[in-house]
């Protein structure tokens, strides 16, 4: 039987396979912005995540990137987010008519607050 490495997501602290975790490391020219390592070869110190925007949040509301990166001041995780947010859009499935009919007149009602 094979060793499988296993990582703890900073953001959950689940322990689980580094396969099923993204990792993270700070960036070169800006020390206080993460970077994505898709490929788990970028220099540095590194943080690992689940594919989870959950999981993103609880990790900065930890400050658990700062943490784990030994960055101080604030981090800028915008790259994360933007790169799990379009994760999130490919992986939702596609609306069958009918479907979301009341989240249109939800809208609709909102507009005509405004």
């Amino acid at each position: 039987m094979a060793h499988v490495p296993q990582r703890t997501c900073v953001g959950c602290r689940a322990r689980t396979d580094r396969s099923h975790l993204i990792r993270v490391v700070a960036g070169e020219g800006q020390p206080t912005a993460l970077r994505l390592d898709l490929r788990g070869s970028l220099e540095g110190r590194g943080a690992h995540l689940h594919p989870a925007l959950e999981c993103l949040d609880v990790a900065e509301r930890r400050r658990a990137f700062a943490r784990a990166l030994r960055i101080t001041g604030p981090v800028d995780t915008s790259a994360v987010r933007r790169y799990l947010d379009d994760l999130a859009q490919a992986t939702r499935p596609e609306r069958v008519d009918g479907e979301g009919d009341t989240d249109d007149a939800a809208q609709r009602a909102m507009s005509t607050l405004k």
